[in-house]
């Protein structure tokens, strides 16, 4: 009678999980001629024929619709909203190339044609489609709901958001810049003339020439980051022109929809998620600081996919949703 039991729970389990997985469907758009693919979540008891509002979710540069992403459109459906979580062209499942090319204006034109692409489905109610971004995906997603006014509300976490001078800190100062906005440069006549794309490590702890150069456990832990949708081994070198020279500060002028900004002392740069909540043209916008113990830029990696940054993120970010949407 027991083992009966035991098997009966079981097949109850898995019963639930499909059900689970169901929430979720394969999805793919249009951006400027490019196929992109994605995974549209729905509410756990969505109704056919019913509206629901929907949010546009990015994750973090080179990273793809797997990873944080994904989490936060799981959490965030599950709060009620539809919502969408996408690779950006030259990543992931989309198509795009050159491959593994960072670039924050097309990741812009990216977001605001996942928003389109919203409108479309059915059960979405387009006025009542909003944005969240984590970390550079904050960057893109901000600059996005500055330029298009179907964005009716925003929700960042961990923001990464830098200037010429912020750079610099990061990447060896003026001189390490120079020197990978001139590799850029070189990478780029290259791929134009011949077709060859030259790569660097995403991620790495002895390659210092790495995109992200450090112990970063999120990007190096198979639990984690770390999983087989996602490439650690190739960095576009171009990219670095196009991400050094990008500088998403003056948006907040243009931004003039409610906006909340998720962060905390020990994320990265928060300063300038500071500077730039000042900026925000809305008078409708909330900062929401989160207390840590972890020094920058360590906590940043916290709100990819540990529980308690997640679930307070996505709790402020659903009632924030909730009153602007």
């Amino acid at each position: 009678m027991k083992t009966r039991l035991i098997v009966l729970a079981i097949l109850i389990a898995g019963i639930i999980n499909l059900k689970a997985e169901a929430k979720m469907k394969k999805v793919s758009f249009e951006s400027d001629g490019l196929k992109l693919a994605g995974h549209l979540y729905y509410p756990e008891n969505h109704e056919t024929g019913k509206q629901y509002p929907a949010l546009v979710i990015s994750g973090s540069w080179t990273t793809v619709k797997e990873q944080m992403a994904g989490l936060y459109a799981k959490r965030l459906a599950e709060q009620g909203y539809i919502t969408l979580a996408f690779d950006f062209r030259n990543f992931g499942e989309s198509e795009g190339e050159p491959r593994f090319f960072e670039d924050p204006a097309i990741k812009t034109e990216d977001i605001k044609n996942a928003v389109t692409f919203l409108t479309t489905v059915p059960e979405v109610s387009k006025q009542q489609i909003g944005v969240f971004g984590v970390c550079a995906g904050a960057m893109y997603t901000l600059v996005a709901a500055s330029q298009d006014d179907r964005i009716k509300a925003v929700v960042t976490a961990a923001s990464w958001l830098h200037d010429a001078e912020a750079v610099k800190l990061f990447y060896g100062g003026e001189e390490g810049v120079n020197a990978k906005i001139a590799a850029a440069q070189a990478a780029s006549k290259k791929y134009k003339e011949s077709g060859v794309v030259d790569y660097i490590p995403t991620i790495s702890t002895t390659d210092q020439s790495a995109a992200m150069y450090g112990p970063y456990d999120y990007y190096l832990n198979k639990e984690r980051g770390a999983i087989p949708q996602w490439s650690s081994d190739k960095f576009a070198v171009m990219s670095w022109e196009t991400w050094l020279t990008t500088d998403p500060m003056p948006s907040a002028e243009k931004l003039t929809v409610p906006t909340l900004m998720i962060h905390s002392d020990g994320a990265v740069l928060p300063q300038y998620t500071k500077n730039y909540f000042e900026k925000i043209a809305s008078k409708d916008k909330k900062l929401h600081w989160m207390e840590t113990e972890l020094e920058s830029p360590f906590h940043q990696f916290n709100y990819y996919d540990q529980d308690a940054e997640v679930a307070e993120t996505v709790d402020e970010a659903s009632k924030w949703f909730a009153a602007k949407l």
